[in-house]
């Protein structure tokens, strides 16, 4: 038997029971502690490095390069994956913007060849001009170079010349009975002049001088001939002149010019009224277009 007063053996195991239990506990909660303590460490470190990797001076080296880093400096790089995955980012948003970039650009040019396509006529584009000149006889000219329109229309036709002794030439149009040949479709500036003279001859009968003394009207026409009946009338310059009875001759000059839109085949030519008075000086009296 047990001195009376002491523990018993149930209460002495039951003892050793809650203190190791305490024990226990407080070994579990220092231990939580402790690893709650290091993960957080670990976690602002990493983040740290995130952004340091992020914001280094040599990040844009870095990424250009990713592809020419070994494999054991990415291992031993801790911000190796975070540059590469934002280098494949960088890469992939600068190469759809370069596309659709170049789909805007291929678009505008395509409709904008389509627009300069149905503006220009078909085939190749040559340059059109002439100068035509008179004849330096005066009275040949008038008798051999002036005709009655075929058509309808008012005055007399002049047949030009072009040859190498004066200063008319023909560059891809051709002259067919004192008319110029349209060869391609545009826009065309034409011109011409005419020379008025009269000089008085003493054997004359006073009468018939008198009459051409009397006020004359010189108009000068530029007719365009298509495929319609009638002449189209484009250009005209007119003057009623009256020289004097104590002038030995009369000098008049009338010329004109403008731009026109003709078509392939067309056809223009000068007329003039009074072609009695009419000199074809090859330096007074010219015709003449040219492609602009």
């Amino acid at each position: 038997m047990l001195a009376p007063g002491g523990p018993s053996p149930a209460q002495t195991c039951g003892a050793v029971v809650v203190t190791a239990v305490l024990l226990q506990s407080v070994c579990v909660a220092v231990t939580f502690l402790y690893f709650t303590s290091e993960l957080k460490q670990l976690q602002d470190t990493y983040s740290k490095s995130g952004i340091a990797c992020l914001t280094g001076e040599e990040i844009g080296n870095s990424i250009q390069n990713l592809d020419e880093i070994e494999s054991e400096d990415r291992e031993a790089d801790p911000c190796w994956q975070v540059k590469w995955h934002l280098g494949k980012l960088i890469k992939k948003m600068m190469s759809k913007s370069y596309e659709e970039n170049i789909s805007a650009i291929n678009a505008e040019r395509t409709l904008a060849l389509s627009h300069t396509d149905r503006q220009q006529p078909r085939g190749p584009i040559h340059r059109v001009a002439a100068h035509l000149t008179g004849s330096n006889n005066r009275r040949s000219s008038l008798s051999t170079r002036l005709d009655l329109l075929p058509r309808r229309g008012i005055g007399h036709k002049i047949n030009w010349e072009s040859s190498r002794k004066t200063h008319s030439f023909l560059y891809n149009v051709e002259l067919r009975n004192g008319e110029l040949v349209i060869p391609q479709t545009g826009f065309y500036y034409i011109y011409s002049q005419i020379y008025f003279r009269f000089r008085e001859n003493e054997n004359e009968d006073s009468d018939l001088l008198g009459q051409i003394r009397n006020p004359k009207q010189l108009v000068q026409y530029i007719y365009r001939l298509t495929n319609y009946p009638e002449p189209i009338l484009l250009m005209k310059s007119a003057r009623t002149s009256c020289w004097s009875k104590k002038a030995e001759y009369g000098l008049y000059s009338t010329y004109q010019g403008g731009v026109f839109q003709l078509k392939r085949e067309d056809r223009i030519f000068v007329s003039v009224s009074n072609s009695d008075l009419v000199d074809m000086d090859k330096e007074a009296s010219f015709f003449g277009a040219f492609m602009i």
